[in-house]
């Protein structure tokens, strides 16, 4: 069993609790405003475009598909810039031994690893069997999700899992489908899944801009059905990473500190006593 990976960072100690390696895998059934790694949401078309720019020579064509020399990369990320696709040429297509394998020389050094996107879920039956081979390693295995995949149905891999670390983007159902063109109705199933499995290891929004009122109802519907039984994380907007056309509807500017301060307030007097900002 493969699956494509686009990154892999050694040391993270933002990414759940200690120092651990996260991993992002490629494709996310979402497509949001101010994502920060837009490259990770759809798979190369092999268009060609982003070869002939890479100043290493690092990308050519071979029987009509991009192929990317890793040795050759210095990685610059011009080719990621030149895809308009939203997606990137370099990605691995890792079996679990050859994760595993990327992991071990790392293994002394960390809690564990963290399993991102892109979506990671959309390879559950993968994360599966690298979780299984990764507790045997003694480490801890946490899922970052925008919660767009049932986890309902992945029991198996659930038992595995020692903690999701859940997206809520928005509570408005209209908002969010503006915001990330599909429905949070498989979002908020999950959040209250996961709470009643004893899975939500913490529960994120990103505090926008250009939408208090939009903020002020996510903040406060989020903290009345959490209350002190997760984390909960207001990140302030940044726009960097973010792709140019959607700068125009997400602002150029970092989240204002001082509404920030204000939702959590709110979330904390509405019994999310652990509440950070970030």
């Amino acid at each position: 069993m493969k699956a494509p990976v686009n990154k892999i960072i050694p040391f993270s100690n933002v990414d759940g609790p200690g120092n651990r390696t996260s991993i992002f895998f490629q494709g996310c059934s979402f497509k949001c405003w101010y994502c920060h790694n837009p490259e990770t949401i759809h798979r190369c078309n092999h268009c060609g475009d982003c070869v002939a720019g890479c100043p290493v020579h690092a990308l050519s064509i071979v029987d009509g598909k991009v192929v990317w020399d890793k040795q050759k990369c210095v990685q610059c990320d011009l080719c990621i810039h030149t895809c308009k696709m939203m997606a990137s040429p370099k990605i691995e297509e890792l079996e679990v031994e050859e994760l595993i394998a990327r992991i071990l020389p790392m293994k002394p050094f960390i809690r564990g690893i963290t399993v991102s996107g892109g979506e990671c879920m959309l390879h559950a039956k993968y994360l599966e069997e690298l979780f299984r081979e990764v507790k045997k390693l003694g480490l801890t295995c946490l899922i970052d999700s925008n919660g767009s995949i049932d986890f309902s149905r992945y029991i198996s891999l659930m038992e595995l899992c020692d903690g999701v670390m859940l997206d809520v983007k928005a509570y408005d159902t209209d908002f969010h489908l503006a915001l990330c063109d599909h429905s949070n109705d498989r979002v908020i199933k999950n959040l209250h899944y996961l709470l009643e499995t004893n899975k939500l290891q913490e529960v994120r929004t990103v505090i926008l801009p250009k939408y208090p009122q939009e903020n002020l109802d996510t903040v406060s519907h989020v903290a009345q059905i959490i209350q002190d039984r997760c984390d909960y994380k207001l990140l302030r907007y940044r726009p960097f990473g973010v792709r140019e056309d959607a700068l125009d509807k997400m602002g150029r500017e970092i989240a204002d500190e001082e509404e920030c301060e204000i939702l959590k307030k709110k979330a904390i007097e509405l019994g999310a006593i652990h509440t950070i900002i970030i």
